[in-house]
């Protein structure tokens, strides 16, 4: 019994010690490229600007956060709405949490949309929308991009491809996320 614990015992070492990797000289990471692959930034979101180049409206310490959802407005500043009502100014990551807003029956006035090419905000009804492109979208699977000019657009969906479409449609396309 003894000697067939022994036998089984140096099996598996054998068979563990013939299935690791070993690595050579050239495959062993050196300490430059170890550090130099920790200091690399992690790729940035297409909906991601610069602090400096965000409009932010609101004031606070909710300056920096979505009024419906929390996220991070300048992380998802290309996907920004701005609104307000008799009292404040809101600022959402998205048309998905400015449906929700409205859909809880708030009445919003002055609504702009962040333009993605100037990075600034626009009249909503003076936007052209690619809706449905395969740049991912922010809070909803289908995504919905604002530009100032239907070239803009129209350059953009041959890209990426998507529907363009007015305010109206695509915030009716974001009011299917609560169907």
């Amino acid at each position: 019994m003894f000697k067939k614990i022994i036998l089984a015992a140096i099996l598996v070492l054998a068979f563990v010690g013939c299935n690791q990797k070993t690595l050579t000289v050239e495959e062993t990471p050196t300490h430059e490229h170890t550090q130099e692959h920790m200091h690399q930034k992690p790729p940035v979101m297409f909906q991601t600007v610069d602090e400096k180049d965000a409009v932010l409206v609101q004031e606070g310490k909710e300056k920096y956060h979505c009024h419906q959802c929390g996220m991070n407005l300048v992380k998802f500043y290309k996907t920004s709405y701005i609104a307000e009502d008799q009292t404040r100014k809101y600022q959402y990551c998205s048309i998905h949490c400015l449906a929700e807003h409205l859909n809880q029956g708030v009445e919003l006035k002055n609504p702009k949309v962040v333009e993605i090419t100037s990075l600034k905000p626009i009249p909503v009804l003076e936007a052209y929308y690619v809706v449905g492109s395969d740049v991912r979208g922010t809070m909803t699977r289908v995504s919905k991009y604002a530009f100032k000019s239907l070239e803009a657009a129209q350059a953009f969906q041959k890209k990426h491809g998507g529907e363009i479409m007015d305010f109206n449609g695509a915030l009716k396309e974001a009011q299917k996320d609560f169907e």
